[in-house]
């Protein structure tokens, strides 16, 4: 699972890791491991070994990469056949995942982008996402974001499962089923109920996923919506694209 931060991925997760098949491990480090790997040491902005380097790989290399990475997180898991991987930078990596993980279901967990950016304004972050310090910075990211997941849109047709925020809040149970169904999951009880799960969860959100769905935090922004003139310019289209 992927996608920005405070956009709503923990509940997804949550929801997933209710059903007795499914393990919710935590922001696993490893695909960004194996990409600064690929980089090389002597990383060049100007032309960049990744994601060059892929299209050189072959499908023993990538087969080899996949599994290296199902042994290195082995101890975040415990016996259930399936987990999630709940990491949201990753949609920078979309197209090493689908290579070296073909059967992985990639879902792309999407919030309205002034809710999102507001939320990840407001939130010190023990460490990283540095993008969220600063109006400009959140949403040149939020439309970087967007851009890049257009492009695997059309470069990796129907690969990536989109799920909007607004919609799981707004109709819990169709969209958990719309959810289970993609996943190939069985629709159990506790996926409703998730709140009940007792499971560690060590993100921000995690008060909100102990308690049932509410909208309270959907339009916070709107308080401070005399203050967010200069973020809703500087998102422009993303206000209306976001939603392609």
């Amino acid at each position: 699972m992927l996608g920005l931060p405070r956009s709503g991925s923990t509940l997804i997760e949550q929801i997933l890791a209710s059903p007795s098949r499914v393990e919710g491990t935590q922001e696993l480090a490893e695909i960004r491991r194996y990409v600064f790997e690929l980089q090389g040491r002597d990383h060049d902005f100007e032309q960049p070994r990744y994601p060059a380097v892929l299209a050189g790989m072959d499908r023993a290399d990538l087969v080899a990469l996949g599994e290296r990475y199902l042994a290195e997180t082995r101890v975040f898991r415990s016996d259930r056949p399936r987990f999630i991987d709940k990491m949201p930078n990753n949609f920078r990596h979309i197209g090493l995942i689908h290579l070296m993980l073909p059967n992985a279901t990639i879902i792309d967990a999407r919030r309205d982008p002034m809710s999102c950016c507001f939320s990840n304004l407001k939130q010190l972050f023990a460490n990283g996402q540095e993008f969220s310090y600063s109006i400009d910075d959140i949403a040149r990211y939020y439309l970087t974001y967007l851009d890049l997941m257009e492009h695997w849109d059309a470069a990796l047709p129907g690969r990536v499962f989109r799920v909007q925020h607004e919609e799981v809040v707004d109709d819990l149970e169709s969209s958990v089923r719309r959810i289970l169904d993609h996943c190939g999951l069985d629709c159990e009880q506790t996926c409703v109920d998730f709140h009940r799960n007792s499971r560690s969860v060590r993100t921000p959100s995690s008060e909100q996923v102990r308690q049932p769905i509410f909208r309270d935090g959907l339009d916070q922004w709107r308080n401070y919506s005399a203050w967010l003139g200069p973020l809703e310019d500087a998102l422009g289209d993303a206000i209306v694209r976001y939603r392609r």
